[in-house]
């Protein structure tokens, strides 16, 4: 397994993290990703650290806190070999302090989060959201007395804007407190905006990416095609899917699906591992969180590792996913390359 600096510091991560959306399935959300128990939780770490997935991310939503208390068991015994991923923002609780990035809510999280996962510290704590109501000084000193008590090790961020996460990376620069070197992310071959502004932030500021639903939401597994039916269980099926979930045009979808078809064929690959595989070569991608139900669904993704498309078949994915650029980056990227070179093909 190859490992990667995360962004810009000395920590290096496994190329593939395992994903534990699907342990437990307690809500009508993750019921659809799946519902592993511990048994199954223990064995398909057994089978991560067999390949060198030493990574495994969660957050405190994830079926309630169970994909955490899951995570904890199957880990037990082993804590020095593995590195834990996990994150809170997100509501938990009916008060009005359970939810959000404020001292509060940040400090009971982290503690929630130690005593559901068995241990006491977390390598990588991530901000799940953005909290537009707490001051960056607040969240981040929050962060730092955290780290310096030994409870967490590096901090990062989920799902900001981009002038969110340079905004709070000039405040724990100007304080000197841990700056975010990893953004988990949405990007995937259908999903490819997080090229326009925070890939070249990250190029820039030392940001790594830790990409999460490589698949575009379950989109790329090779199951979706056109003239067939949609699987039946799927978290495309799931009401957030519909109604907050990353949107995507059928044709562009079959588009695409055709590309990978013809380059899966090329390399004797499956669809999943070619997608994953591109996303490999992007700029700033430290590490992929992958998921699967079970055994087979994860030897599948791990397939995705120890080879690389060529430049060619690189260039036929990215031609037959790119999509119209938004404003200003059709204009930066054709008016005035001369000094400023738009960093990617997209």
């Amino acid at each position: 397994m190859e490992y990667r600096r995360l962004g810009a510091s000395g920590f290096k991560v496994p190329a593939l993290t395992f994903g534990t959306g699907t342990f437990g399935g307690n809500t009508e959300l993750f019921k659809a990703w799946g519902e592993t128990d511990v048994a199954e939780a223990t064995r398909l770490v057994d089978v991560c650290l067999e390949a060198g997935v030493t990574m495994f991310d969660s957050a405190d939503v994830y079926s309630k806190g169970a994909a955490e208390e899951i995570l904890g068991k199957a880990i037990e015994g082993r804590r020095d070999k593995v590195l834990i991923s996990t994150k809170a923002t997100f509501r938990r609780g009916d008060g009005p302090n359970d939810v959000g990035s404020s001292r509060f809510h940040l400090i009971d999280a982290v503690h929630a989060a130690l005593k559901r996962l068995k241990t006491d510290y977390i390598d990588l704590f991530q901000l799940h959201a953005y909290d537009a109501q707490t001051p960056h000084e607040e969240v981040l000193s929050t962060l730092d007395q955290l780290v310096r008590e030994g409870k967490i090790r590096y901090v990062g961020c989920s799902n900001f804007s981009g002038w969110h996460l340079m905004k709070a990376l000039a405040t724990a620069d100007r304080h000197g407190w841990p700056r975010y070197v990893a953004h988990q992310a949405y990007y995937s071959l259908v999903g490819r905006d997080y090229e326009w502004e925070l890939m070249p932030l990250g190029l820039d500021q030392g940001v790594g990416a830790v990409v999460w639903s490589p698949l575009g939401w379950g989109r790329l597994t090779g199951k979706l095609r056109r003239g067939q039916p949609k699987p039946q269980v799927s978290r495309l099926n799931t009401k957030l899917a519909v109604d907050a979930g990353p949107q995507v045009d059928d044709e562009y979808l079959y588009q695409v699906v055709d590309a990978l078809d013809a380059v899966a064929a090329e390399v004797d690959k499956s669809v999943p591992q070619v997608a994953l595989n591109w996303l490999l070569q992007r700029p700033t991608v430290a590490t992929i969180v992958i998921g699967a139900r079970n055994e087979e669904q994860l030897r599948q993704n791990l397939g995705a590792v120890g080879w690389n498309l060529t430049p060619e078949q690189v260039a036929r994915l990215d031609a037959a996913s790119g999509r119209p650029l938004a404003y200003p980056y059709w204009h930066q990227k054709a008016a005035f390359t001369e000094r400023n070179p738009f960093p990617v093909s997209v």
